[in-house]
């Protein structure tokens, strides 16, 4: 069956791959470029709409992140600390027990039950859901670690200098408490089909859950609004964004230009995402389960071989952090400006109150809500507390060390986003910076940089797949057709990416992840009572098991 249905795309897809390449050769996607442009920098603008603070424009979305982010945390009395070991126990699977038992001391009706729930007859055999709990939390997490981690925390640390790094790790920490409230509020408002298929996300949580508050209309137009925007994002953003930049760091590495070389990899990489999204939410979560601890725990790894190569400079790099966070050096804008910097990338990196993560959570095997709520709250400490902390450090030690004085940068030095070298004024990317800095105590780290970026857009793009997927089929129905129409052109995506680079369009799709915020977080902040109500069964449901044994 699934070779049948990746030859038929093949198929349909093969008349456009030469297309892309001649494109590519002929200029036509620069003229496509050129056209969308205008529209592209109107939609981009538009979310990102700034408000004057001080000196500074701070973009709306980064507001309402932020407040929404700490309210949460506020209300529901710091769950990034106070529930932090109940989210590793729940993983761990330590209370398991309680998911196919009537509930120990929780009554069956006190347990979430939803139209399009599994019937009376299958529910007692089986658990609701598809995935566990760590394969959706490995699902989510490869969603949103991706180039942001490396690339964008580079230019970041740059920019804002030592400090950004401090507001960040805050701006992981209340995080924490939206991934929360968004991937509880998405289990306990999901759909499950007769045969266990699960759909989930902030598209139904919106529509149900304002609809319990009589406002069925406005849930139904945010649900249908979040749901488009989530599928041209995963077009973009989550998918021709990540593979042109895998392939740029492919092409780079084996030193290789012309042709019709973009276009190959391009082909290479939709047969390898297609043999793993034809297979669903299961084969996803089963293949990101392998990829997300596996290339997580190679950088990580080589990030600590940095910190401890550099030991001799960590209290001078934690004292740069602490000071310049509240003290910033000349020239970067004083503390506020250091303060946005942290928050933006933070914000930008966890995607925590975009809802995108919810989708995936909500296909856990669970019928206690809040259970993958507390799960998917060590989200954005994976994403944003641990990796991008690494990343800043590495970037930072590199700056202070100076062997190389040709590599070192003044901080604030950075040209959109490029970072300016003092030596040369040879100007670097993001990946490039992160790759010289691990290169210089790890010689020829590159090349395993470029796998893990590689990887990274990988998981990244099946993640997004089926997160717009879900949003596909809220819009046009949960037949086979539409299931194959969206993986059909989410395939040609990836070669497009590849093969032609275009600016605008990924620009216009990039701003489609930022502004599914404002549907997401409107939801959030009318159904956030509903969470303390679903923590309390899953509290009660642990002390009865608790007692019991």
């Amino acid at each position: 069956m699934y070779k049948k249905v990746l030859l038929l795309a093949l198929a349909v897809l093969s008349p456009l791959f030469s297309f892309a390449q001649d494109a590519q050769e002929a200029g036509l996607d620069e003229k496509i470029n050129d056209a969308v442009m205008p529209a592209a920098v109107w939609w981009e603008n538009l979310v990102l709409t700034t408000v004057p603070v001080g000196e500074f424009n701070i973009p709306v979305v980064v507001i309402l992140l932020v407040i929404g982010a700490t309210f949460f945390t506020i209300y529901f009395k710091v769950p990034s600390i106070r529930r932090f070991p109940l989210a590793i126990n729940t993983v761990r699977g330590k209370y398991d027990d309680i998911e196919g038992a009537e509930g120990h001391g929780v009554e069956k009706s006190d347990v979430n039950i939803v139209d399009g729930d599994l019937p009376d007859t299958i529910r007692d055999e089986s658990e609701e859901g598809e995935v566990s709990h760590f394969q959706a939390l490995a699902t989510a997490v490869s969603g949103t670690v991706g180039l942001g981690n490396i690339a964008g925390v580079a230019v970041a640390i740059a920019l804002g200098g030592p400090g950004a790094t401090f507001w960040m790790i805050v701006c992981g920490l209340i995080g924490m408490a939206t991934k929360f409230v968004e991937c509880t509020l998405g289990v306990k408002y999901r759909d499950v089909g007769p045969d266990g298929t699960v759909y989930g996300g902030p598209m139904y949580y919106l529509s149900k859950g304002l609809k319990e508050r009589n406002m069925a209309g406005l849930g139904k137009v945010l649900a249908v609004v979040f749901a488009v925007l989530c599928v041209g994002a995963s077009f973009g953003g989550g998918n021709a964004f990540q593979s042109n930049q895998a392939t740029v760091q492919l092409l780079s590495l084996i030193q290789i230009e012309g042709g019709a070389t973009k276009t190959i990899i391009g082909i290479i990489l939709a047969v390898l995402v297609g043999i793993v999204i034809i297979g669903g939410i299961k084969r996803i979560a089963k293949i990101t389960e392998k990829i997300v601890p596996f290339m997580a725990g190679i950088y990580v790894l080589a990030a600590l071989v940095i910190i401890f190569a550099n030991f001799s400079y960590i209290d001078d790099a934690f004292g740069l952090i602490f000071k310049g966070a509240f003290t910033p050096m000349a020239g970067l804008g004083g503390f506020l400006g250091v303060l946005i910097v942290g928050f933006q990338r933070a914000a930008f990196s966890n995607e925590a109150g975009a809802g995108s993560a919810a989708i995936a959570h909500s296909a856990v095997k669970t019928k206690y809500p809040a259970s993958e709520g507390v799960v998917a709250l060590l989200e954005p400490f994976i994403d944003t507390v641990v990796i991008c902390t690494m990343t800043a450090l590495v970037i930072i030690f590199f700056n202070i060390d100076g062997t190389n004085l040709q590599s070192v940068f003044e901080y604030g030095a950075v040209e959109g986003s490029n970072v300016i070298l003092n030596g040369t004024g040879e100007q670097l990317g993001g990946v490039d910076l992160t790759s010289r800095a691990f290169d210089s105590v790890i010689p020829g780290f590159s090349y395993v940089l470029t796998i893990a970026i590689v990887l990274f857009a990988f998981s990244t793009m099946i993640s997004w797949s089926y997160y717009g997927l879900q949003s596909w089929k809220y819009l046009f129905g949960k037949g086979k057709a539409a299931d194959l129409t969206y993986k059909i052109m989410f395939l040609l995506f990836v070669i497009i990416g590849a093969a032609a680079t275009l600016d605008a369009v990924i620009k216009f799709s990039d701003a489609m992840i930022l502004a599914l915020v404002f549907p997401n977080m409107i939801g959030l902040f009318f159904l956030f009572p509903k969470v303390r109500d679903e923590m309390k069964k899953y509290l009660d449901a642990i002390k009865g098991l608790k007692s019991s044994n």
